[in-house]
């Protein structure tokens, strides 16, 4: 990997226990010498992984749609603010740019986010690895519904195990270097006549 998105909260969240992994995040990437993708905010989770990247000595490419650039309050002081037209326009670009994706706390911008380019990998669009950074088990509840989505038949276990879970931003990056893809993509599954 030579650069990752990382998806999270425009809002840094209740518990200062956010910040602190955001912030570790954005120190592990730099301290690898990986590019920073993201979605170009000076506030929230956003800010502080890029804030903690570049202070760090890291690059941080930040993509931002023109109509969100003053809500989300656009970092200037990055090593590239990209502006861009839609919100799909975004996320292309971050997929583009990004050797692999990590979902820090956020709320229903960072889901659709991550479960998009899940889906991509899971058809086969992609073989990059995705990964959460579970923060004080934030993701918990999510993983548990994930497991049940495999029980009731909705969702492969190959496929679920796409996704990696780490509480550790340096562990994290490791499993996301050692990532093998799945050989089974998803395909739509046709009664025998």
């Amino acid at each position: 990997m030579k650069s990752v998105c990382v998806f999270c909260g425009s809002n840094p969240g209740n518990d200062p226990v956010y910040a602190a992994g955001a912030t570790a995040m954005g120190v592990e990437i730099a301290k690898r010498g990986l590019t920073l993708v993201y979605g170009g905010g000076a506030v929230g989770l956003m800010g502080i992984v890029a804030n903690a990247a570049l202070a760090a000595g890291g690059r941080v490419h930040g993509i931002i749609p023109r109509a969100l650039r003053e809500k989300e309050i656009g970092h200037n002081g990055l090593s590239e603010l990209e502006v861009v037209d839609t919100m799909h326009t975004r996320k292309a670009r971050m997929a583009e740019l990004s050797d692999g994706f990590i979902a820090m706390p956020g709320g229903i911008g960072t889901f659709e986010e991550l479960f998009e380019v899940w889906t991509w990998g899971q058809l086969g669009i992609h073989t990059k690895p995705l990964a959460f950074l579970n923060i004080a088990g934030f993701y918990d509840p999510l993983a548990s519904f994930l497991d049940n989505t495999v029980e009731a038949g909705f969702l492969k276990q190959n496929h679920r195990a796409m996704a990696i879970t780490d509480t550790e931003p340096a562990t994290l990056l490791d499993r996301m270097e050692q990532y093998v893809p799945s050989a089974a993509f998803k395909w739509v599954e046709k009664e025998e006549v």
